[in-house]
C-alpha cells in the first residue's frame, strides 16, 4: 500500500521542489551578490575553483537546512565570516537578494518566509558592524 504524506508534513526541501529548485535559488542569489559592487571585496582574488566550491557549499547548506539529503561540509558561519566586517546594510542587501532569488524561482510565500527565517538565524554569527 502506498503511503501518502500530507502537505503540512512534507519537509521544506520537498515543498520547495527539491535540489534543482534550491540550486537555482542559490545560483541566482550568489550571481546577484557577485555582480553587486558593494560585495566585490568578498570575492577579490578568488579563482573559478574557489567560487564554484563556495557556490556548492551554499547549495549544500540550504539543502541540509531545509531537510534535504545534502550534507554541509563547510565551516560554521561564525568561523567562515569572522574578520570580514560585514555590516547591517550588507546583511539587509544580502537578504533582499535571497528574497529576489526565491521569487525568481516562484517559491510560494509560505516557503519563502521559512527559507528567509532559516537564513536570518545566521545573522548574529555573520554581521560584525
Amino acid at each position: 500500500m502506498q503511503k501518502f504524506q500530507k502537505e503540512s508534513e512534507k519537509s521544506l526541501y520537498k515543498r520547495l521542489g527539491g535540489y534543482d529548485v534550491i540550486a537555482a535559488v542559490v545560483n541566482d542569489y550568489v550571481s546577484a551578490i557577485r555582480a553587486d559592487p558593494q560585495f566585490s571585496r568578498f570575492s577579490g582574488g578568488r579563482g573559478t575553483d574557489k567560487k564554484n566550491r563556495d557556490l556548492q557549499l551554499n547549495i549544500d547548506i540550504l539543502c541540509a537546512l531545509t531537510g534535504g539529503p545534502c550534507y554541509y561540509m563547510g565551516r560554521d558561519m561564525k568561523t567562515s565570516h569572522v574578520g570580514l566586517g560585514i555590516t547591517e546594510s550588507e546583511w539587509e542587501a544580502n537578504m533582499k537578494y535571497m528574497a529576489t532569488a526565491l521569487d525568481k524561482s516562484k517559491v510560494p510565500q509560505k516557503e519563502k518566509e521559512e527559507v528567509l527565517a532559516l537564513v536570518e538565524n545566521f545573522k548574529r554569527d555573520i554581521v560584525e558592524k
